[in-house]
């Protein structure tokens, strides 16, 4: 019994990082990898995709004045939302969301890296302010 309770104990205690808070200081650093293709913040313009003020919780295709695929109007169309969940799908891997996508990302393995930089995007409303 004692073995099992360790056993128990040591997993726990070896997967706490797993269930760490995101750190929005980190997905900061972590947007700059985004930064060549998106903006975001009060003066966040189109660039080569569209601005990321509002992304978290949006509907897919949101953006008015930025020429979305095929894929993600698509998906828009269909009510589509920009949840935490499918984001982190998105920023893992964009072509496995959106195969035909514009997105040339390859995508960002880490999964602490991925939930930070969620965090950093949720803090920004659609008009850019925090």
């Amino acid at each position: 019994m004692r073995l099992v309770v360790a056993s128990v104990l040591f997993i726990a205690a070896s997967t706490g990082a797993a269930f760490a808070e995101p750190d929005v200081a980190k997905g900061e650093i972590a947007f700059k990898k985004c930064m060549a293709c998106h903006a975001i913040g009060p003066d966040a313009k189109v660039k080569v995709g569209p601005p990321l003020n509002g992304i978290v919780g949006a509907k897919w295709a949101h953006f008015d004045g930025y020429a979305y695929s095929a894929d993600i109007k698509d998906g828009g169309a269909a009510g589509k939302m920009w949840d935490a969940a499918t984001l982190d799908a998105y920023i893992a891997n964009p072509k496995a969301l959106a195969p035909k996508g514009k997105m040339a990302f390859a995508g960002i393995k880490s999964d602490d890296e991925r939930k930070d930089l969620i965090a950093f995007l949720a803090q920004f409303k659609a008009d850019g302010s925090k």
